[in-house]
């Protein structure tokens, strides 16, 4: 799977969040269909762009173009990254910048002109659109109808109008490359053709992005591929537009949102699973209407959510789990529809919904238990909530406790601190404490640092961490010798 990815010239705002996180929750369920070893998430990076030169010259005036172009790129890609790791987005296999297939991308050119459908324009090149296969099948655009409303822009030198650039010739004080063309820098749409088919070669399962992406950039996309002998993606995916208040997201409308702006309205423990339900609530493909008065309701659900996975009582083994109550929580056939909805195009309003369905089911077992004091209710209790747990974290709810062991795609820097400090664990094992249940080696890890934190007399940080363990399921106990054990909830 191939996703256009940011194109790092400004802070990362909710629309690049809706666009990971679906294409996240496909993933997700790839995995849990059994594609996890097979599936290769390749996500790339536009770091050559003209809004980042722009910005570039903004933010760093009179410095070297090339170099303030790099400090651009570099600066809102770790924005990037921050952003993603906040929202419990995980890290693609792949994650290529167009400034590293410059090479690559001069080659594909020159195989296009050589297969005769480009063509050089001075220092520029061309596509010539009259011989790409069926353009405009990927939008639904008639080819005489665009042909009827083009220009050419000035300076420009090519064939036809709809010609799109692969290559641009060099302009004073822009970053540029040499070439057998002349010196210049590639187009925006040879990237991804370039970038995907080096890494998941020319014929490749699914391609995403934005349905703002369909044209022109994955219509010329499949011209130049299929031009190169490509037989490209064989399903199209795109996510639908991201509004604010019924209008669209605009710095010059005062209704841009960051990421940063939605972490500061919740709590950190909690943003994320917020903002992902709100999401899941509408179709990916469907157009979203963003307002706090809906994250606010979605807000409500996640603690609804949360309220009844703290009945949690820690059971592994459910022999004693009363066979009646199996039958009628089996009998809502769960899995089996949540895989129905999501195997229907990835239909999470439905899959959000038979999981809310399951928590009022859980929320009576509750009151039967704690009114009738049943023992072997808690066993049906548990069951119940497993299922709740699973599923939810199949669509990337971490709700502080789900166990996601068999995923190995986490943030670099939490691998690379956890494994610096438990050398012997497999990177695979390495358990991220934003989104699993505490495994034993994070339970220790947890604790070292709170026992850093009290020998530095920095309490409030340790009666943190005590918290957050706490809320995870794991009550820490404190010996006179100073010394700390722990246990799990019952």
């Amino acid at each position: 799977m191939y996703v256009c990815g940011p194109t790092v010239y400004d802070e990362p705002h909710i629309g690049h969040a809706r666009s990971a996180y679906i294409f996240d929750v496909i993933r997700r369920y790839f995995a849990y269909k059994g594609y996890k070893d097979e599936m290769v998430f390749v996500r790339n990076v536009t770091d050559v762009d003209d809004k980042i030169i722009d910005r570039a010259r903004k933010e760093f005036p009179g410095e070297d173009i090339n170099a303030a172009v790099k400090r651009v790129s570099e600066k809102y890609l770790d924005s990037y990254h921050n952003a993603m790791q906040q929202l419990g987005i995980m890290e693609p296999d792949s994650e290529p910048k167009a400034s590293e297939y410059i090479d690559k991308m001069i080659s594909f050119i020159k195989n296009l002109i050589d297969r005769g459908v480009a063509y050089q324009s001075g220092s520029d090149v061309y596509f010539d659109i009259t011989k790409a296969k069926d353009y405009g099948k990927l939008s639904g655009q008639s080819l005489e109808k665009m042909e009827a409303g083009a220009r050419v822009a000035p300076l420009e030198n090519k064939r036809n109008p709809l010609d799109f650039a692969l290559w641009k010739s060099a302009k004073e004080n822009e970053p540029c490359w040499e070439s057998p063309f002349g010196k210049g820098r590639p187009g925006w749409h040879i990237e991804c053709s370039v970038m995907s088919s080096d890494i998941l070669g020319g014929e490749f399962d699914i391609h995403g992005g934005g349905l703002d992406l369909i044209f022109p950039h994955h219509e010329n996309e499949i011209a130049q591929s299929e031009g190169a002998g490509n037989k490209f993606a064989r399903v199209w995916m795109h996510n639908g537009f991201l509004t604010i208040d019924g209008k669209k997201m605009s710095k010059s409308l005062g209704n841009f949102i960051t990421i940063n702006d939605i972490c500061k309205e919740y709590p950190e423990e909690a943003v994320a699973d917020i903002l992902k339900l709100f999401f899941l609530q509408t179709h990916y493909r469907k157009p979203i209407d963003f307002s706090y008065k809906k994250m606010e309701r979605a807000k409500n659900k996640i603690n609804d959510l949360r309220k009844v996975l703290s009945n949690d009582f820690g059971l592994t083994d459910l022999k004693e789990l009363n066979p009646e109550d199996k039958e009628t929580i089996d009998s809502f056939k769960f899995q089996e529809k949540f895989e129905k909805a999501m195997d229907n195009d990835f239909n999470t309003p439905q899959a959000l919904a038979l999981i809310f369905s399951m928590v009022r089911h859980c929320n009576t077992l509750v009151a039967d238990y704690d009114a009738l004091k049943m023992p072997g209710l808690k066993y049906s209790i548990q069951y119940a909530i497993n299922i709740i747990r699973k599923f939810s974290g199949i669509l990337g709810l971490s709700l502080n406790n789900f166990d996601v062991k068999d995923v190995k795609w986490l943030p670099r820097d939490l691998r690379k601190r956890i494994h610096d400090s438990f050398p012997s664990i497999k990177q695979e094992n390495i358990l991220s404490d934003a989104n699993i249940i505490a495994g034993e080696e994070y339970v220790n890890l947890k604790i070292q640092e709170r026992d850093r934190a009290r020998q530095q007399k920095n309490y409030a940080l340790a009666d943190k961490i005590r918290k957050k363990l706490e809320d995870e399921g794991i009550i820490l106990e404190d010996s006179k010798d100073g010394k700390t054990t722990w246990r799990r909830k019952l």
